[in-house]
């Protein structure tokens, strides 16, 4: 077994297929599938099954594509340790960002990063879905919300707060609540999984359920937000949001005193990941930027 083995197998989990994984690395089709033969043959074990269709993976195959990918990172964290320059990073990292979130504050501050560390070579992805890290293989991913249990490792960001607004068409129209037991009777515009049980707000200091309705359920905030503007019904979302749909007027705020519970903004990596210099400097830079 070689180490190139590993860097083509690795390539192939990540591209789905022998043809993608050669054009990434600029090998031949030919040879990745020499390799990865050849790979199995010393293993003994079958790690992709091959058809004309698709390319799929073994459990064992599986369990073998985390451990090379540790190798791989070891690999990589020796050579920055021995390095004479020890704080020019290098290599290819994998991060998972919000989509909202990740376009609106998160992009500039990747952009500010890698321009300090140039030798770095980031595959930034964002999307609104819940990313499996590991699987996934995602060096790091930038989660709002409650953390679900896992072996992931989390550091915090830093707090998002949320407010409930709607457009003055919209109140003008329906009327402004003043207590939080009004919006039973508001078109209300949900996000995601809160869409699926309503809206939490503090009442006397309590944590208060509401189960709203209205006419939309979205995974998206900026959708919500277009529907908020376009006077459909209340929306509940982080001012990073509305922020500026507010400050220009076009939405106005309602139950402050009531106000939501505030999202928690996390960076989670696998535990093998921890010895990671990019993880620790990038995981420094958001922290000093987002906490500050």
């Amino acid at each position: 077994m070689q180490i190139e083995d590993l860097r083509i197998y690795v390539a192939v989990i990540h591209a789905g297929n022998f043809t993608a994984a050669a054009d990434q690395l600029m090998l031949s089709k030919q040879y990745v599938s020499r390799r990865m033969a050849a790979l199995e043959a010393s293993l003994g074990a079958r790690l992709l099954i091959r058809n004309t269709r698709k390319l799929s993976v073994t459990d064992a195959g599986l369990l073998f594509a985390q451990h090379a990918q540790r190798i791989l990172d070891d690999i990589q964290e020796a050579e920055l340790a021995v390095s004479e320059q020890r704080q020019t990073l290098r290599g290819s990292f994998r991060i998972n960002l919000p989509m909202s979130f990740g376009m609106n504050h998160l992009s500039p501050l990747i952009a500010e990063f890698l321009s300090q560390h140039p030798a770095l070579q980031f595959q930034i992805e964002l999307a609104d879905r819940y990313v499996d890290v590991i699987g996934e293989g995602v060096d790091m991913a930038i989660r709002i919300g409650a953390l679900a249990d896992s072996t992931l490792i989390a550091r915090p960001l830093g707090e998002l707060k949320r407010v409930i607004c709607g457009s003055p068409a919209y109140l003008a129209r329906a009327g402004t609540p003043q207590q939080p037991e009004e919006l039973l009777q508001h078109a209300c515009l949900r996000y995601g999984r809160e869409g699926q049980n309503g809206w939490e707000l503090q009442v006397s200091g309590k944590p208060k359920w509401l189960a709203v309705q209205g006419p939309m359920v979205s995974n998206n905030g900026e959708v919500l937000l277009d529907a908020a503007l376009a006077g459909l019904g209340l929306v509940l979302l982080p001012e990073f949001i509305v922020g500026p749909a507010l400050q220009r007027g076009e939405l106005v705020t309602v139950l402050e005193p009531f106000h939501p519970t505030s999202l928690a903004l996390n960076a989670v990596y696998p535990q093998h990941r921890q010895r990671s210099e990019v993880n620790r400097q990038l995981l420094a830079f958001l922290q000093a930027r987002l906490l500050s």
